[in-house]
């Protein structure tokens, strides 16, 4: 086990978030915000003494790393980055419990965008900046910018491998280009083009640039933490029909955006898991548009309700136009529904992904084939390409450990009193990082009401669901520690 070396990546990861939190320090100093300057100061000292520490620790570490290192890595870092992330949010007194601070930054980085703030205007700007920032870091991974920036060669190449593979979201990551470094890079201009683009459409729209600046980290990321009480339903519907479109677009696969600078239109269309989402996107539009008629009474204000909260949910994003829990039963169910399936694999979007979705279903096709061939061999084949058997048997195992882990999570959340329905969709949008779910916790309301063990069952439902459980369930196993 090369501690010294995850010590060292720490370290950076930590100097990353030191100074992404300087723009934040600076905000609240042009408007005076003096808890929130000072806690900002207070907080950057602090995280960048830790780093100094860990950067001295490892001053010889050696570059021999492997996956389970890079697991490991990825899962201490996301957690030192959560636990001393939400420190402006105590010494600032925005939010002076620790537990509810560390679930609201978890809820951050996570991209989850689920809340335990009841009320957001005396919340100062430089607080609601770092809040909606925490997105846009998370959604793409700080890891995935470190390895962007930092330059490797060798033996590097091997780490930079593991790390992005742990970080990534999605059943496998390949190289978009022959050196690791170049994909993360990659990866990092296309969010960033995506986000700059989306910002641009928002300005057009008169959107004031805080707010338009803040929407688009939680947009980029598929997070969803609002400015504003009511979300997005104060703004106008061109915001509102923008943001929705660019909720979708950061829930593709990112490669689809490579491909498309490479002017490789046909791979585009013939992508079985673009062509599986933008169905289901399209169809369940209908289906919810066809239900929830009624209770606008106009094509309009339909179509966009319905598209908005379908893009919201099935990109885990969380941003709300309307009260979607006083929706009828049908619709609230196809929201369920979306919020298990999620975004594209190698998207900002969480969920189950619709790469493992497509996996499932084509693994039970050849399955009762089998039964009904048993001596017929059929490989599984995803754009026309057949998949390792390997990445077909980690499919099945995180879907079995989903299944478990939101039993478990819904077990543990139970004694607090609530309804079913608000703990299964609590248990569901935290471990799907999502953020709204219905009843106690619908768009309307917050996570506040829960106990401190049930916000720490959910936080950590928060980070296994961003992390795809594995470097989660690997950083609480004993044996990963040990060294050889």
């Amino acid at each position: 086990m090369n501690y010294k070396m995850m010590g060292r990546l720490n370290g950076w990861i930590l100097t990353v978030e030191a100074v992404f939190m300087i723009p934040a320090l600076l905000i609240s100093l042009a408007l005076g915000e003096r808890a929130s300057w000072q806690a900002f100061l207070l907080s950057i000292g602090i995280i960048l003494a830790i780093a100094g520490m860990l950067f001295l620790l490892s001053h010889n570490a050696t570059r021999d790393f492997y996956a389970r290192e890079g697991l490991i890595c990825v899962g201490t870092s996301w957690l030192l980055m959560s636990l001393l992330g939400c420190l402006p949010f105590v010494f600032s007194g925005a939010i002076p419990n620790y537990i509810d601070a560390l679930f609201e930054m978890v809820s951050g980085f996570s991209t989850t965008g689920a809340s335990i703030i009841t009320d957001l205007d005396p919340i100062p700007k430089g607080i609601l900046y770092w809040r909606s920032f925490s997105h846009w870091l998370g959604g793409m991974g700080v890891l995935v910018f470190l390895l962007a920036i930092v330059p490797v060669s060798g033996q590097s190449e091997g780490y930079t491998m593991h790390l992005l593979r742990a970080e990534s979201p999605g059943p496998d990551v390949g190289k978009l280009v022959p050196r690791m470094r170049q994909t993360a890079a990659v990866l990092y201009l296309c969010y960033l083009g995506l986000s700059v683009l989306n910002l641009i459409f928002l300005l057009i729209g008169d959107m004031p640039l805080f707010d338009a600046v803040c929407t688009m980290f939680g947009t980029a990321g598929t997070g969803g933490f609002g400015i504003k009480n009511d979300s997005m339903a104060g703004y106008s519907a061109y915001i509102q029909i923008v943001t929705a479109v660019f909720m979708l677009l950061f829930g593709i696969n990112f490669s689809c955006y490579y491909l498309l600078l490479l002017r490789q239109f046909r791979s585009v269309f013939r992508d079985e898991e673009l062509r599986l989402y933008l169905g289901v996107v399209t169809a369940t539009v209908i289906l919810i548009g066809v239900n929830i008629y009624s209770i606008y009474g106009n094509l309009a204000d339909t179509f966009r309700h319905s598209l908005f909260q379908v893009s919201s949910i099935i990109t885990t994003s969380g941003f709300a136009t309307a009260d979607f829990d006083l929706w009828p039963s049908f619709s609230k169910a196809i929201l369920m529904i979306l919020m298990i399936f999620g975004a594209c694999a190698g998207s900002t979007g969480g969920g189950l992904k619709f790469a493992r979705v497509l996996l499932l279903m084509k693994t039970l096709r050849r399955n009762i084939s089998q039964i009904l061939h048993p001596q017929k061999v059929k490989l599984i084949r995803v754009n026309g390409k057949p998949v390792d058997e390997r990445i077909v048997a980690n499919t099945n195992a995180y879907f079995f450990a989903y299944i478990v882990i939101v039993v478990l999570s819904f077990l543990a959340i139970s004694p607090d009193g609530f309804s079913v329905t608000t703990n299964v969709t609590a248990v569901l949008s935290c471990f799907n990082n999502i953020g709204p779910g219905l009843d106690a916790v619908g768009p309307t309301c917050n996570f506040s009401g829960f106990s401190a063990l049930s916000k720490l069952v959910l936080t950590l439902d928060m980070l296994a669901g961003r992390l795809e459980i594995f470097p989660i369930l690997i950083l609480f196993n004993p044996h990963s520690w040990k060294r050889g």
